[in-house]
């Protein structure tokens, strides 16, 4: 077991000088290996001696060479089981010296079995109900008796790994190939099992995983990000500069990754692609004006995931997080949505320069393929599935800008788009809803309730953009799209391939499931006087084209003085500004439909 003082008290560092060692070792033996191998068994049997000693010979080199590649294995199981044990002794040791930190602040005394003691109460105290000096303690206590717990854990299984591995090199069993991959699988396992105990669960809150972080001191925080960096960049509760060292890190890994997959699918090319988006677009903010950029999220599950933040969303005063929707890649985190994403940011500077502003665009979910694309999912825009999936991730991703932002709350804004809009309705109806102080939803099919209400927030923070030429926003309301080819057209803008039977259902059998003339695929129009949300001012867009569908978030700054429609299109993304800003006075307003 380890106690209290000696893992207050350990140096740590000859264990890392140790696992050096045992790699420059396990190094000479590969090396002796190689040599072998060239320089030995290659003249061995390239030559002319032949009959019985010369088999012999080749199977005592053969079986030589077999040795030294199991002993090099050993012993880079031997260094790896020494990191570990550095890196489990360094994360108990950093939480436990921060609870001693935190006792001392408080006047407790620990003693070196762990118990935590304090003065007595004075007469104020003992009368006032907001004396909780024994529930700190007590916390404070368990802190310290996990940290320690944890230590001795860690302590008790790399020892018996070692062990074992001491006993295989006595014996020789170490120097078997099967035996010696054995041994790195296990050893593997170990590290994964001991680190994952070091860590929160993964269920764990956004709240509750700061909480771990800032218990770390800044060597240890450092050391895991260049070790872990897997484990850091995408955690929600992680702050910002943090995430975005780990996900630089991630992003070189990935790409590294992709481009030497022996035969990439067209998924695998795809996910490439973002990658390399990405990292230009990185490169491209390098060399302009303020803000600087986070990558907040970068990932290969599902389709590709991925999050740019224009500004720093922990020291920022307004924040939004803009939810793109239909046909979305990983590649428009680097491309089109990551330039939406800065013209927000832009327009909310705009509004208020003196306000530190922070801006992005999160993909930690899989839109239905766009029509474009020739997929067959394209029709599952059609489905909730994919934007109750994406709600319930951006509920714990606002969670975690909640938890890490510093100072007074910052002033927080979800921002969906498309289908994007429908996941931030989905996000809002989970218990904590988004947690955002306003929701802006722009060219949307509906968020999966009737009322502004039911978004667990004050209907006076939920805004709507709607371009009365929106064709997504208008389906399949039966008024406002008539049963004609502009419900086919509609049909073949969701549903691709399989446009002209969705047109043609949408248009003339769907409609009679909808009673009412706002109601929309997912819940009731959000631009309706009855939905109960404020509908601020956009352009009306051309008829009967997507591209009205697609001009919300335009660049604010954009010379315009030689296209008026230009100018009319910058309503929206100046009103969005104005929103994320704050400055709800200075918002344009349309009537509901």
């Amino acid at each position: 077991m380890v106690s209290l003082p000696e893992l207050r008290d350990a140096h740590i560092d000859p264990l890392d000088a140790a696992a050096t060692a045992y790699d420059t070792l396990a190094n000479n033996f590969k090396k002796h290996a190689d040599d072998l191998n060239t320089q030995v068994l290659k003249h061995l049997f390239d030559g002319k001696w032949v009959g019985n000693a010369a088999g012999a010979a080749n199977s005592a080199m053969e079986q030589t060479s077999t040795r030294l590649d199991a002993a090099h294995t050993e012993l880079s199981c031997v260094s790896g089981l020494l990191r570990e044990a550095s890196e489990s002794f360094r994360l108990a040791q950093s939480k436990l010296q921060e609870a001693l930190a935190d006792a001392k602040t408080d006047g407790f005394t620990v003693a070196d079995d762990g118990t935590v003691t304090w003065p007595p109460p004075s007469a104020a105290e003992r009368h006032d109900p907001a004396y909780d000096t024994p529930q700190r303690a007590k916390a404070v206590a368990d802190r310290i008796a996990h940290a320690v717990s944890e230590a001795g854990d860690a302590d008790q299984k790399i020892s018996k790994a070692l062990d074992a591995l001491t006993q295989r090199a006595k014996t020789g069993a170490g120097l078997s190939l099967d035996n010696a991959a054995a041994d790195q699988k296990s050893v593997t396992q170990l590290g994964t099992d001991l680190l994952n105990a070091g860590f929160p669960p993964k269920d764990a809150g956004a709240t509750e995983v700061n909480s771990w972080w800032k218990g770390l001191t800044p060597d240890e925080q450092q050391r895991l990000i260049q070790a872990h960096p897997d484990l850091l960049g995408n955690r929600d509760g992680i702050p910002a500069v943090a995430r975005n060292q780990a996900n630089l890190l991630n992003l070189d890994r990935l790409t590294k990754e992709y481009e030497n997959k022996p035969n990439p699918s067209d998924a695998d090319k795809q996910k490439l692609e973002g990658f390399r988006a990405i990292r230009t677009k990185l490169d491209q903010a390098k060399t302009k004006e303020p803000p600087p950029v986070f990558l907040l999220a970068v990932s290969d599950e599902g389709q590709g995931r991925g999050c740019l933040s224009w500004g720093n969303p922990d020291t920022a005063k307004n924040v939004s997080a803009y939810v793109p929707g239909l046909g979305t890649k990983l590649s428009d985190v680097g491309g089109k949505d990551a330039d939406r994403a800065r013209n927000v940011w832009q327009a909310a500077h705009n509004a208020d320069p003196t306000a530190e502003t922070a801006s992005m665009v999160w993909l930690g979910y899989d839109p239905p393929p766009g029509p474009l694309d020739g997929d067959p999912r394209t029709a599952e825009v059609m489905l909730p599935d994919r934007a109750q999936k994406g709600g319930e991730n951006y509920d714990k991703f606002m969670g975690g800008l909640r938890a890490t932002h510093e100072g007074a709350p910052a002033h927080l804004v979800a921002l969906g788009h498309s289908y994007g809009s429908t996941t931030v309705g989905m996000a809002a109806q989970q218990s904590t809803g988004t947690g955002a102080d306003d929701i802006i939803l722009v060219g949307s099919p509906g968020t999966g309730v009737d009322r502004a209400s039911q978004l667990h927030i004050d209907p006076k923070h939920v805004w709507v953009g709607d371009a009365q030429n929106d064709p997504v926003s208008h389906l399949p309301a039966k008024e406002r799209v008539g049963a004609d080819g502009t419900g086919a057209a509609i049909g073949g803008y969701i549903a691709g391939p399989l446009g002209a039977w969705t047109g043609g259902k949408v248009a003339n059998e769907l409609y009679d499931d909808f009673g009412d003339t706002n109601d929309l695929w997912f819940g009731k129009d959000p631009a309706a006087k009855d939905f109960g949300a404020n509908r601020f001012a956009v352009a009306d867009g051309a008829p009967l084209s997507f591209d009205s569908h697609s001009n919300y978030m335009e660049d604010p700054n954009m010379d315009t003085s030689k296209d008026p429609a230009k100018r009319e299109e910058l309503e929206s993304i100046n009103n969005i500004g104005q929103i994320v800003a704050g400055k709800y006075d200075n918002v344009t307003k349309q009537e509901g439909r």
